[in-house]
């Protein structure tokens, strides 16, 4: 199968998911909030779920895509990789921070990340980060563009 044909079945999938979740009474804003949470809702440094949204709104507009299907784009979020969708907003609505990714999502995005468009846990070595330029440290998440 080429990349084209596998970029078209995961769209497809992407718009499967998002139409499952919206009549379990899920929207495309959990996605999103979810994300953040699921990736870092456990990192109380400030402004650190607002900078992971900012790397999925900077993935958005580069790539002409919705910001929930960024985040559910094969291998982007590692929260993503194995689990379940349902399971994982409904783990993420339980979350104390719940309700501030939901703010979040909402607002504008302001520019904690400089940029950014990828990102990782300092504990991470991926292979791609030593192609790109780090924009800032929050936390313990390293941003790159």
């Amino acid at each position: 199968m080429n990349y084209r044909t596998m970029e078209v079945i995961t769209y497809i999938l992407i718009m499967l998911v998002a139409f499952v979740a919206a009549g379990r009474g899920q929207t495309p804003s959990d996605i999103v909030a979810a994300t953040l949470i699921l990736e870092a809702g456990g990192e109380y440094a400030s402004g650190s779920m607002e900078a992971v949204h900012e790397v999925i709104i900077n993935r958005s507009l580069k790539r002409s895509l919705t910001p929930w299907d960024v985040c559910l784009e094969y291998k982007q979020f590692s929260c993503w990789n194995t689990m379940d969708l349902a399971r994982g907003i409904a783990i993420a609505q339980r979350h104390p921070r719940w309700r501030s990714a939901k703010v979040i999502v909402a607002s504008d995005v302001t520019n904690h990340t400089l940029g950014a468009d990828h990102y990782h846990a300092n504990y991470c070595e991926p292979y791609w980060a030593k192609h790109m330029t780090v924009t800032v440290v929050i936390g313990r998440h390293i941003f790159y563009r």
